[in-house]
Parts: structure tokens; C-alpha cells; sequence
């Protein structure tokens, strides 16, 4: 998961539908379409790469969750708090 959060780099013009409605009341608040979408795109991308993350290590975080269950965290008696 070392990829940056946000996307750089040269753009690509996309064909994109939306509601008619939403692009002019965007448009009145002098907000950029492409950029409100590229941001929108990217938070999805960044959701999407979470969730199969953590698909991907469901086993190893099970796993430690069931470790510190039986025997508690390392280091515990060390805490200060």
C-alpha cells in the first residue's frame, strides 16, 4: 500500500454522464467538474484499496486479534497508562 493518495502526472480526457442538474448548479458555484470528479474518483480508488488490503491480510490480522485475546499484548506490564 506504498502508492501515493493522490494521482499525478498527465490527464486523460474521459467521457463522463452526469445529472445535467448537479453540472449547472456546480458550474453556479464556480466549482471545476474535472476536478470535483478527480477527487470523488480518487477518494473511491483509495476506499477500494483498503478494502482489499485488508481482504488480503483478513488472516494475519485474525490471526494476531486471536493472539492478543489468549495472552494479552506484549510489553502490557510495561505500560504506563
Amino acid at each position: 500500500m506504498n502508492r501515493p493518495a493522490r494521482f499525478e502526472g498527465p490527464k486523460k480526457a474521459t467521457n463522463v454522464s452526469l445529472s445535467a442538474d448537479l453540472v449547472e448548479e456546480a458550474k453556479r458555484l464556480g466549482l471545476n467538474v474535472s476536478e470535483a470528479c478527480q477527487a470523488g474518483l480518487a477518494a473511491e480508488v483509495k476506499k477500494a484499496r483498503e478494502i482489499a488490503w485488508q481482504e488480503e491480510n483478513r488472516a494475519a490480522i485474525e490471526s494476531w486479534n486471536d493472539y492478543t485475546r489468549k495472552h494479552g499484548l506484549p510489553l502490557a506490564k510495561y505500560r504506563l497508562f
